[in-house]
């Protein structure tokens, strides 16, 4: 079951999608990776069994405009607590995929009241990190994967890693399934992370935090996840066997890790 509907706050127009359930005991807001459209989030979302997952297309991807002016993180938590606040729901289990690790955690920090849990998959604290390989790197710098699917198909395996590099019909699935944004939204996004870290600020972070990584991603090293349980006071980390992507390449496996997290963390009445 899912509904896709378009929420207009202050003349910012949001592409939102809830998956699953309106009566499932727990609401799971996802941050998608840079440059993903939520339709991507699809068959993660399909595999839980008693969550609902909310998640929405950032200003500039997918079928959310490109907002007037760029923005940073802060701004990004505003902006998706006023969609919970349209959408009627209080508090929300947190998870976050590379870029959209940034965007959870700042969420995390600025609205803890709203937060039950946090999971980081793929992601690092910013600027204070173990940098991905440089070729890697640059051969994200544009978001031309995201429109030409035969780009996706030439470089995924490269900068995913993984199972993307042994079975590209898993790379096909993913490329079938983006809607493609703006030059200048994929820009607005690098423009948010740029000098942006949390590192300072995560032992302040008390809500429980499940952090998985991928033992083979060429983009987030996993020296990145032991970076971030050592700094957040509540944490563990899970290794996955994949790369970049595994919440693509194993959406079963992580969204049963993710449910199983989220289900033994008990429910904090908001004061």
């Amino acid at each position: 079951m899912t509904d896709i509907r378009t929420l207009v706050l202050d003349g910012q127009k949001v592409r939102v999608a809830l998956f699953g359930p309106a009566d499932a005991s727990r609401n799971l807001l996802v941050f998608n990776g840079i440059g993903a459209s939520l339709e991507t989030v699809g068959p993660f979302a399909e595999r839980f069994a008693d969550t609902r997952i909310v998640t929405f297309d950032v200003p500039g991807v997918g079928g959310s405009p490109v907002p007037a002016l760029p923005y940073r993180f802060t701004w990004l938590a505003r902006l998706t607590a006023r969609i919970l606040d349209k959408l009627g729901i209080d508090q929300v289990d947190v998870f976050g995929v590379s870029w959209g690790g940034a965007a959870a955690q700042q969420f995390a920090r600025d609205y803890p009241h709203r937060a039950l849990s946090l999971t980081l998959a793929a992601t690092s604290a910013g600027f204070v990190m173990v940098p991905g390989n440089l070729r890697v790197m640059l051969k994200m710098a544009t978001p031309k994967r995201y429109s030409d699917p035969q780009h996706m198909l030439k470089i995924g395996p490269d900068i995913y890693g993984g199972q993307m590099r042994a079975n590209p019909q898993l790379l096909r699935e993913h490329a079938a399934t983006l809607k493609s944004g703006s030059g200048r939204g994929y820009l607005y996004q690098l423009l948010a992370g740029a000098g942006w870290t949390s590192w300072l600020w995560l032992p302040q972070l008390r809500l429980p935090v499940l952090v998985m990584m991928g033992e083979d991603d060429p983009i987030v090293p996993l020296a990145n996840g032991r970076i971030l349980v050592n700094r957040l006071p509540n944490a563990r980390l899970e290794v996955m066997d994949c790369g970049h992507l595994f919440i693509l390449t194993d959406p079963a496996e992580t969204a049963a890790k993710v449910e199983a997290f989220i289900q033994s963390t008990p429910v904090a009445e908001i004061a």
